[in-house]
């Protein structure tokens, strides 16, 4: 019952013609693009406003004579370059791995002669023949074709795999025949015609749509912008600091390096180091949690996530395939436990497991277990499962056989003492598998499985039409639920028929086998975690439509009434809004990267998961590309930003807990910063009107800078996570980092820190004491106070880092008004005890500012509403 091959009806190409067609074609490979030479992508690299800012901050300390601080920036800059240019080569390396899956050789006729050659040498036309754990070299069209299952799991996201049949079966359904390049022949044999190689095969247009450039994350966006912003406002406000100076009198060259000084300080140079802290650490904390960063500035990114759109199979599910529901004319079953191991139970629906109800349960597990060509093999180590050799589908079979016998009755043990002797093995024009089977007493026993609309079949079975109807019902049923159902009947003969064929009639009915890849355990409580982070979650798929209503149902993606989309509805005139919907079944590769682009199209910042190779343009092109690591193919992983080395979602929402962490903690450090320095520019304005010619000399202002934005700067990147981070919906994509009333903050701040240095440094003119040096203290002191005020968790030991950097940085400002070699570089003079406690006690003002504007704005963020424009939008 099987298609032989034979090397006769196609002969292939003559190797004259073969060349003419390589020149026409080209080779069968995956284009790359010209490689970029690693200058013009470091030169790419610091035309970054950002980088543009830190290179003229650099002039700039270097000019006054700031050392420490230019070489820190210049460190900055040179560690921010090497990350971006790591970001582009890793875009190449993903194309790249393109090719690693186009096979190395194949066999071809040429001439009538079938031979090996280089799969690069194939060309559209040739014959190809295939055969198991062969992987297909280019698109062809099956012309032959012996039990030929091909795994096409990495292109289409199917999780089983796929008979093909030939052209000339009869079968309508084209896709039947056609094979892809970089899918696997998992069992059987075929002869193909190539239609297609290198750039116009379905690898080559994978490859096209991975050749995207890269983009900036959100908040290399959002930084880029306020550097603009800064380097603007600082210059203005230095420029006329140094003109009222100038005004006053004061000497042109000290108002010059007063103008340059107060233009670092203005800047926050430290803010690379802290971004980079900040991502790095996250980077560690998720590699503990199994996720691996591939680019680290993908960890900011995810905490702004706003669309988390996956795939189904392995993701949402397990990647296994397991029997859920039997039925049989006696009874329904519902059937636990996921995997392949024995460990579950099976309960029968509406009652009790009776006797005949029991029997009829026991033959259908048997002729399942019989019809079969897998097997089990259980667990090498304690940590460990059970896996599957052979077909997933026939697997389950066996799983579920392994359940019922370790919790049935030992009357209903599926024992029978049969050996096969024939088997008409499963191709896609018959759709089922009959095996027989000689028994001990000398009978014949015929079993048989497939599909229900082939096996259900009064010609084929013996059974009155009321079973037959309520078999087709149920089965219906079962489908529209997005079970992949079978149909299993048997029959026992007198003897062994001469052809096993005409033995697939009367047959008798033993029941129906509903099978699916279950969703994993936690797949529902992480799409509920999404939900509460005010995360959207949206399903893209190449599987069934029924099957993926029927997972998306299950995790909690859409209710009941939920639309699903089919890949064919974003096509044409009356194309579907993917924006609208949150179900997708049925997309090709180029209509998931469609989905995507329309999301951020919208505004929205999508995450996107996948492992298959049909995912790598999409991941590609999302904000964050999430890659498994387990089971993904190597295109995924290196497409993708960030790898899940568990294969588990709800490493993905730990993930982003890690990016709001990360955000928050770039905007406490510019709360802090940029509250220091428009305070030291209000000192220097507001000074003169209170009396004070030069409030601070220019060494003074760097030394406050270098104190206040070095160590316990950088400390505040490693802030732990505000416990209701991801209680709050993220935050709008296009607001920016300064947003969400910062910039008040940071006014209000700074108010508070030139209000208190002024007033020290005003009494102090006043009563005759050493005022600059007093108000010298206060500023640094007071900036040092609020960097205490910003944490997070105030009280708590958490961060240990800022408070011996915060205390270093106090005692060195003190020192600088005792130890003579500091006197004389910063111009000050030593203070009495009674002088630097009241400074100091002055100082904490900056705390209890920081605290009381910490509590309003978290008080402000639980009263805010959620933001519902995607919560509300039509599921």
């Amino acid at each position: 019952m099987t298609t032989a091959v034979d090397e006769t009806r196609h002969p292939g190409l003559s190797e004259a013609d073969a060349v003419a067609r390589r020149v026409r074609h080209g080779p069968n490979h995956v284009r790359m693009r010209r490689p970029i030479s690693i200058w013009r992508r470091v030169f790419d690299q610091v035309r970054d406003p950002m980088i543009l800012v830190l290179l003229v901050a650099v002039v700039l300390t270097v000019a006054t004579g700031d050392y420490p601080d230019a070489t820190i920036i210049a460190f900055v800059i040179v560690v921010n370059t090497a990350v971006g240019v790591i970001q582009e080569v890793r875009a190449d390396n993903a194309v790249a791995a393109l090719s690693a899956l186009v096979a190395p050789s194949a066999r071809v006729r040429r001439d009538g002669v079938a031979r090996s050659t280089d799969a690069g040498e194939i060309v559209p036309g040739d014959v190809v023949e295939l055969a198991q754990g062969d992987v297909v070299p280019a698109d062809c069209d099956v012309v032959e074709a012996a039990m030929l299952v091909v795994d096409e799991a990495a292109l289409t996201g199917e999780s089983v795999p796929v008979h093909k049949g030939s052209q000339t079966g009869g079968d309508g359904d084209r896709d039947r025949h056609r094979l892809s390049a970089g899918t696997v022949v998992v069992r059987g044999r075929a002869v193909a015609v190539v239609t297609a190689t290198g750039a116009t095969s379905a690898m080559g247009r994978i490859a096209g749509l991975l050749d995207a450039g890269p983009t900036l994350t959100p908040l290399q966006q959002r930084l880029a912008g306020l550097g603009r912003i800064l380097a603007v406002m600082a210059g203005a406000l230095g420029l006329l600091v140094a003109l009222l100076g100038l005004l006053r009198g004061q000497p042109l060259e000290l108002m010059a390096v007063t103008a340059i000084s107060l233009v670092v300080a203005a800047v926050p140079e430290s803010l690379p180091a802290v971004v980079t802290l900040s991502l790095a650490l996250g980077a560690r904390r998720m590699a503990v949690r199994q996720a691996i960063v591939r680019r680290l500035a993908a960890v900011e990114t995810l905490g702004s996530v706003t669309i988390l759109a996956t795939d189904k199979t392995g993701t949402l599910t397990e990647g296994k395939m397991v029997v859920e529901r039997l039925w049989t004319s006696k009874a329904q079953a519902i059937v636990t436990g996921g995997g392949y191991a024995p460990e579950g139970e099976i309960r029968v629906e509406n009652g009790p497991l009776t006797a005949a109800s029991g029997q009829a349960f026991a033959d259908l597990l048997m002729a399942g277990r019989l019809c079969n060509d897998a097997s089990l093999e259980p667990p090498n180590s304690p940590t460990d499962g059970w896996s599957a050799v052979g077909d997933p589908t026939e697997a389950a079979l066996l799983a579920v056989a392994g359940k019922w016998e370790t919790g049935a009755a030992p009357d209903w043990r599926l024992t029978v003492d049969a050996e096969r002797v024939d088997e008409i093995p499963f191709d896609s024009l018959r759709r089922r598998m009959t095996t027989g089977h000689q028994l001990r007493d000398g009978r014949y026993l015929v079993t048989c499985k497939g599909a229900p609309e082939v096996l259900l079949d009064p010609t084929r079975l013996a059974e009155p039409a009321s079973v037959l109807a309520a078999a087709v019902s149920r089965a219906a049923a079962f489908g529209d639920e997005g079970y992949r159902v079978l149909a299993v009947a048997w029959d026992v003969l007198d003897d062994r028929p001469a052809d096993l064929a005409a033995a697939e009639v009367d047959l008798r009915l033993l029941g129906l086998v509903a099978i699916s890849d279950p969703p994993r355990d936690a797949a529902a409580v992480t799409i509920a975690a999404c939900r509460d982070a005010g995360i959207t979650p949206v399903l893209i798929t190449g599987d069934h439509v029924a099957t993926a209503r029927a997972v998306a149902e299950r995790v909690g993606i859409i209710g009941p009434d939920g639309a699903v989309a089919t890949g064919g509805q974003l096509t044409g005139e009356d194309r579907l809004d993917p924006t609208g919907v949150r179900v997708f079944a049925r997309t090709t590769p180029e209509q998931k990267l469609d989905i995507i682009q329309a999301w951020r199209s919208a505004g929205q910042v999508v995450a996107m998961t996948g492992d298959g190779v049909n995912d790598g343009p999409a991941l590609r092109r999302s904000d964050i590309g999430v890659a498994m690591g387990g089971r993904g193919t190597e295109v995924a992983r290196q497409a993708a930003d960030l790898v899940l080395g568990n294969d588990d979602l709800a490493t993905v929402v730990a993930a982003v807990e890690e990016g709001r962490r990360v955000y928050a903690n770039v905007r406490r450090f510019l709360l802090y910063a940029l509250a220091g320095g428009s305070a030291e520019i209000l000192v220097m304005l507001v000074g003169p009107l209170l009396g004070l010619p030069l409030p601070l000399l220019p060494a003074q202002i760097l030394w406050v800078n270098l104190l206040t934005h070095g160590l316990p700067g950088v400390a505040l990147g490693a802030e732990p996570a505000d416990p209701q981070n991801m209680h709050m919906p993220p935050r709008p994509p296009q607001q920016s980092v300064l947003g969400a009333g910062l910039w008040q903050r940071i006014l209000m701040l700074g108010l508070v820190i030139a209000a208190v240095s002024l007033g020290v440094g005003w009494w102090a003119h006043e009563h005759g004491g050493p005022w600059q040096s007093m108000l010298f203290v206060a500023l640094g002191a007071t900036q040092l106070g609020t960097a205490i005020g910003v944490r997070v968790r105030p009280g708590t030991l958490q961060n240990p880092f800022l408070l011996w950097a915060t205390a270093a940085a106090f005692g060195l400002q003190v020192l600088a008004v005792y130890l003579p070699p500091l006197q004389r570089l910063l111009g000050t003079e030593a203070l009495t005890l009674r002088q630097l406690a009241a400074v100091s006690a002055l100082a904490a003002l900056g705390y209890v500012a920081a605290r009381l504007q910490g509590a309003r704005h978290q008080g402000l963020r639980r009263s805010r509403p959620p933001d519902v424009s995607l919560s509300s939008a039509p599921r």
